[in-house]
């Protein structure tokens, strides 16, 4: 008997820990490149953190098969610049609500240069494959308010973490507070639709108004934690007649990257 339990006792230790199942795991990738001005940036912590205190995103939680997500907030700029500002985390109560909002609401960083949809959601895809959950579903969820223009294609970069079987959703950003109108793209969600989104039931929802950010973010959040079938309106309104240019934050930035102070 002896050698059998020695035996049990080096199998448990050699294979790793079972993960955790729960009915999603939810990467929250924000944009906080230098074209966001810091009010933008102060409502964009201040909505995702009022969002996760809401009703509305509770009862899509207890909804459920098993009645708790895995969560992850990170904070994206350019090539190689992500920042998890709240880690991944089982949310199941409202207390947890409670303490991932509070986290938000805590942490504050300054806005980086550049945006690299591509480099963040490799990041993410990592980021999911590594962590100590196991999800029905996985999903990485992109906002920002410009294309690509630093790092891999969008497109190659999408097309991996599609392969892994994570759905990708966004929240282009369409507002005008930040930098110079330059760097705007006036069908960013149409860009979105083409270029970042994928996977079964991806969506995207435009933000046109600051002032209803919170809401678009409890809309997306509830859509994604509950799986809720997507309106055809999200799914219509914003697509774009193909071919679409992928490349065109790259092209924009190589236009006017005399006017960014960068060497």
């Amino acid at each position: 008997m002896r050698p059998l339990f020695a035996m049990l006792v080096i199998v448990c230790l050699v294979l790793p820990a079972r993960a955790e199942e729960v009915d999603v795991e939810l990467l929250l990738l924000v944009d906080v490149s230098r074209s966001m001005s810091p009010g933008e940036l102060e409502i964009q912590r201040r909505g995702y953190a009022e969002a996760l205190r809401s009703d509305a995103v509770f009862a899509a939680i207890r909804s459920g098969l098993l009645a708790r997500v895995a969560v992850s907030y990170v904070e994206w700029a350019g090539q190689g610049t992500q920042r998890v500002v709240v880690d991944w985390r089982l949310l199941e109560t409202r207390a947890d609500l409670a303490a991932f909002s509070d986290a938000l609401a805590n942490a504050f960083n300054p806005a980086l240069r550049r945006t690299s949809i591509s480099s963040a959601l490799t990041f993410g895809a990592g980021s999911i494959r590594d962590n100590a959950y196991q999800g029905l579903r996985r999903v990485i969820d992109v906002s920002g308010d410009g294309p690509n223009n630093a790092g891999a294609p969008v497109l190659r970069a999408r097309d991996a973490v599609l392969a892994e079987g994570i759905v990708i959703n966004g929240l282009p950003l369409m507002t005008r507070e930040g930098t110079g109108s330059q760097w705007h793209l006036d069908d960013l969600d149409a860009y979105y639709r083409n270029c970042v989104i994928g996977g079964p039931g991806a969506f995207v929802i435009p933000v046109t108004d600051w002032a209803g950010f919170a809401q678009a973010v409890r809309r997306k959040l509830v859509l994604e934690i509950a799986a809720l079938p997507v309106s055809p309106l999200i799914k219509a309104q914003y697509r774009a007649n193909p071919p679409y240019d992928c490349l065109i934050g790259e092209k924009i930035w190589e236009r006017n990257r005399r006017f960014w102070d960068e060497p």
